[in-house]
């Protein structure tokens, strides 16, 4: 056994230590450790990465799917998915990336995955198959993601995406030792991919231990040096003037690449090809332009701590909060000028504001974000009952991410990190008994007010917030034992349904409001419970299924069915 596998099992068990009690199977903590490494540049959450699983059976050799829309991930109830979505508000020539992820946890590289790989690729990308078609061979949960890609790729065929397709084959296996057969079968994987989707990039990735290992060893930096031509200070904070070139140098990371992570307290994402952000390259590519920070707001970072020294700031804990659209159309136009562009010599505003208080970084953030319109839902994270969720979580030792990856990135435990889209999906379920919103709108429970207050309701408890959470934490887990015996398309569909009805047969009626499960606060569910009602989840499924020719994805996703398994358990 080599050094690197010596070390990816001690990574692996840690990794599994994390999941309590109870373990996962080895191949379940494998793909999930993989999928985390392969698309650490993505900056995905965990919720979002064990989302993307798909492994089982009829998985076409496939355990991961994710697709990316210009840098973000694409849910399934994504904007770019809707009825009413217009391709002219995005911009010409978008970045779309599709990813699929083979984690073995075997010793070496083998030629039966790529080929089993190519003939599901034959099929999930020949757009004249319909889904009806893919799922009398594949399962629902990668027929499902599939779809996503397959739908995006679609409606945005008119601005003609850069389409990206990148293949990632990860084992315990040494890639110096990877045999000329597989080497070939990489190559004609390529070959097909360009076939499949014409002018599309391929890309083939094998990740053996030493690269998992190397990846797993890639931590990002929040302390950040900023070079600056002239700078004023008042207190500890500063305002100063940067060139292009050493901005470009401050986002991007050592293989070049945007640091997305620091972004990650930005109120909105970037925008594409709208009309300030064609303004901002316009004024980048002249050669003749007045001082770019003439002509732009600037950029406003929070960080912890600030030193100045010789005309460069150390910076800790960096977050940039506002300036995403123009700290974007910056990285883009630079990342493909000259090294002798006029643009480079040109300066942006930078507002450095150290602080340590939540507060003040919320009022910052809502201040510096109110010049320009941003949807409400942007903002919820500064929401007063948000800050104090986090609060309360703290003190009970669990951690409420109100901003992306912020506990992650301190190496909480993922068995205690807590994101608002799950804490909202959990209280849809748990505390209104609406699984079918939780499970068809993952994404989008924020976005309307209605929802957002019914959700989080000042007047519940939020001992109620960190219970809630806490169960669905604990059916999740359930559903991926070797007790509840669940497939990829149980775990994806059945979840909110499961832990609906566990308090609900608890609480000895349905629930209609969150306030009403106040007195359950700390009731805890043995495995015997959420296996009954795991059972009777499943039977009233296949009793509603009788007679109609519809998948379990779309009957889970209904309002209807959620009534007919209330009625059938809790008379």
């Amino acid at each position: 056994m080599s050094n690197a596998v010596v070390l990816l099992d001690a990574y692996l068990r840690e990794k599994e230590s994390e999941y309590g009690a109870t373990p996962l199977p080895a191949d379940e903590v494998f793909e999930i450790f993989s999928f985390e490494q392969a698309l650490k540049g993505q900056d995905l959450s965990l919720d979002e990465v064990v989302a993307g699983q798909v492994g089982g059976g009829n998985d076409g050799g496939i355990d991961g799917v994710f697709t990316f829309l210009n840098g973000n991930l694409v849910d399934e109830d994504a904007e770019v998915l809707e009825d009413d979505f217009q391709p002219q508000s995005v911009q010409r020539r978008p970045d779309l990336k599709l990813v699929l992820i083979q984690a073995k946890r075997t010793g070496s590289f083998a030629e039966t995955p790529v080929d089993k790989l190519m003939a599901t690729l034959r099929e999930v990308l020949d757009l004249t198959r319909t889904v009806e078609d893919l799922t009398r061979l594949f399962s629902q949960p990668l027929v499902a993601r599939i779809e996503v890609f397959r739908q995006t790729w679609q409606k945005l065929a008119t601005r003609h995406p850069a389409i990206r397709v990148s293949v990632v084959y990860a084992t315990k296996g040494d890639t110096a030792e990877i045999n000329n057969k597989v080497r070939t079968r990489a190559d004609r994987l390529r070959d097909l991919i360009c076939e499949l989707i014409p002018n599309a990039t391929p890309d083939v990735v094998f990740l053996g231990a030493r690269e998992l290992v190397d990846l797993a060893r890639r931590e990002k930096s929040y302390t950040l040096q900023l070079k600056f031509v002239e700078n004023a200070t008042a207190d500890d904070s500063h305002v100063a003037l940067v060139t292009l070139d050493d901005y470009f140098a401050f986002i991007s990371d050592e293989a070049g690449a945007l640091r997305k992570y620091i972004f990650d307290w930005n109120v909105r994402d970037y925008e594409g090809d709208v009309e300030v952000n064609r303004e901002i390259e316009a004024s980048l590519a002249a050669p003749d332009a007045p001082e770019f920070w003439w002509l732009n707001n600037g950029v406003t970072i929070v960080c912890s701590h600030a030193t100045a020294q010789f005309k460069t700031f150390v910076l800790d804990d960096v977050q940039i909060v506002n300036g995403l659209q123009t700290s974007v159309t910056v990285y883009r136009y630079l990342s493909g000028a000259t090294p002798d562009d006029p643009a480079r010599r040109r300066s942006i505003l930078v507002r450095v504001i150290v602080t340590n208080d939540y507060r003040t970084r919320d009022q910052v953030i809502r201040a510096t974000n109110r010049q320009t319109h941003v949807p409400v839902a942007s903002l919820r994270a500064t929401d007063e009952i948000q800050r104090d969720l986090e609060q309360y979580f703290l003190s009970r030792d669990w951690f409420y991410e109100r901003r992306k990856n912020y506990y992650r990135n301190q190496g909480k435990a993922t068995s205690r990190i807590v994101t608002i889209p799950f804490l909202a999906q959990a209280v849809m379920a748990i505390g209104l008994s609406e699984p079918s919103n939780s499970r068809a709108r993952p994404s989008s429970l924020l976005k309307r007010d209605a929802d957002y207050h019914r959700i989080f309701d000042e007047q519940v408890d939020y001992g109620t917030y960190l219970w809630a959470a806490q169960v669905q934490k604990a059916v999740d887990h359930f559903l991926r034992t070797s007790e509840a015996s669940a497939s990829a398309a149980e775990r994806t569909n059945l979840r909110f349904h499961v832990s609906m009805l566990l308090v609900a047969r608890a609480h000895g009626k349905p629930v209609r409001k969150a306030s009403e499960i106040a007195g359950m606060k700390g009731r805890e569910f043995s495995t015997g419970e959420m296996s009954a009602a795991l059972a009777d989840v499943r039977g009233a499924l296949a009793e509603y299924q009788e007679g109609r020719k519809e998948s379990m994805e779309k009957i889970v996703k209904g309002r209807e069915f959620t009534e007919y398994l209330l009625r059938k358990v809790i008379p």
